[in-house]
């Protein structure tokens, strides 16, 4: 079974430059096929809640700060991503989104599917998610 889990990527001074490398290998545990971003366009917005039935994602603040909202099956949570190095890893079957977002926040995302724009991957209501969890 695979496992949410939150971690930092590691920063580098490199000849007056800040670097992070980031070896797929070491924190993607899947094939990833797409990459996209994301940022507020207000601070009120609050990111569509959902989980994935298929759908694996990796999500790193590359700017500003934000507040992940996550259930693995045991209650709603509150993670804060502060900053370039802060990431979490989000199996499908495991609930989020995001909310809270600084006016400067960039996320990133990796995915392990290609956009199907017909959603059905997606589980919307909170309450079915609850029983599919069970």
């Amino acid at each position: 079974m695979k496992i949410f889990r939150q971690f930092q990527l590691k920063t580098f001074d490199n000849r007056g430059l800040k670097l992070t490398p980031v070896e797929l290998k070491d924190v993607v545990p899947f094939e990833v096929k797409r990459v996209y971003y994301f940022g507020p366009a207000s601070s009120e917005v609050v990111s569509g809640q959902h989980c994935h039935k298929i759908e694996e994602e990796i999500f790193v603040m590359m700017r500003g700060s934000c507040t992940a909202v996550i259930d693995r099956g045991q209650g709603l949570e509150e993670i804060m991503m502060n900053g370039p190095n802060d990431a979490i890893y989000v199996p499908n079957f495991d609930w989020h989104g995001f909310k809270n977002f600084s006016s400067d926040a960039l996320v990133l995302a990796l995915s392990s599917t290609n956009y199907s724009a017909d959603r059905s991957d997606y589980v919307e209501d909170y309450e079915e998610f609850k029983r599919l969890r069970k």
